[in-house]
């Protein structure tokens, strides 16, 4: 069970470092897994990025040394029962705004009685010779993270955090900004403040705090000062933001070379 790696370094207090995809290919899945990080995010919120693409992903990041966890399209039973009998290690729940969302967020990655999640042979039960050891094992090792990405959520904070079975929360500051009135402004006081309300609750929970710096640029120095904070889980950087950061630097520094 992969996530039991992850899960431990929370547990222990030790930030767990992760990144993210959004483009589709195994290729760009292996290359963000030998980087060395922890753990690749298959992003499939807002790309177009089916099941059977995620399957090929999850194979990927796990051939090639990390962990594959899944940001879910929402809160979707049927999806999250398909990544996770693909192989995935945990999902990352979108817009959890009340206890009844965080409710059935983990219902639907945990068998019964902890959850509905339904019961079949795939790739996570090793085609059905591993069953057994899966079964007994993924209501404990498989991860539930929340998004906390709207003040409904910073607001039910307390109650959100209340259902067992949650690891954790990560902050989506652009929707959390949009539903604040403030599209984009991330260092607003009102962000910064709805923030620091979900970092202490869930510090005080003893559960893990989880934010994504995208812009590759400022991610090591934002990930510093966070980690300070008291953020364990934290994701660095995007796939295409990687790609298209590197190949914009270049093409600027050959206009100054050829003037």
């Amino acid at each position: 069970m992969l996530a039991e790696k992850i899960k431990q370094k929370l547990q222990n207090k030790q930030p767990s470092i992760g990144t993210w995809m959004s483009m589709a290919h195994p290729s760009i899945a292996e290359i963000l897994a030998m980087a060395g990080y922890d753990w690749v995010v298959v992003e499939t919120e807002h790309t177009a990025i089916d099941v059977s693409e995620t399957l090929r992903m999850i194979i990927a990041i796990e051939q090639r040394g990390s962990i594959p966890l899944v940001r879910l399209a929402g809160i979707d039973p049927i999806q999250a029962k398909a990544v996770l009998d693909s192989g995935a290690a945990g999902v990352i729940v979108p817009m959890v705004n009340n206890k009844a969302d965080a409710e059935l967020a983990v219902a639907m990655c945990k068998y019964p009685p902890m959850g509905i999640r339904g019961v079949g042979l795939a790739r996570a039960q090793g085609y059905g010779v591993e069953f057994d050891d899966y079964v007994k094992r993924a209501n404990k090792d498989s991860l539930v993270i929340v998004q906390i990405e709207h003040i409904d959520a910073v607001n039910n904070i307390e109650e959100i955090l209340s259902v067992p079975g949650i690891d954790g929360t990560f902050i989506g500051p652009y929707d959390l900004s949009m539903s604040l009135g403030i599209p984009g402004q991330l260092s607003h006081p009102d962000v910064v403040k709805a923030k620091e309300k979900v970092l202490q609750a869930v510090l005080k929970k003893g559960l893990a705090a989880g934010i994504h710096f995208v812009q590759p640029a400022t991610a090591v120095s934002d990930c510093e000062a966070a980690i300070k904070a008291g953020y364990t889980f934290v994701s660095m950087g995007t796939d295409i933001l990687f790609l298209g950061d590197s190949a914009r630097a270049m093409h600027a520094d050959m206009h100054k070379l050829i003037g």
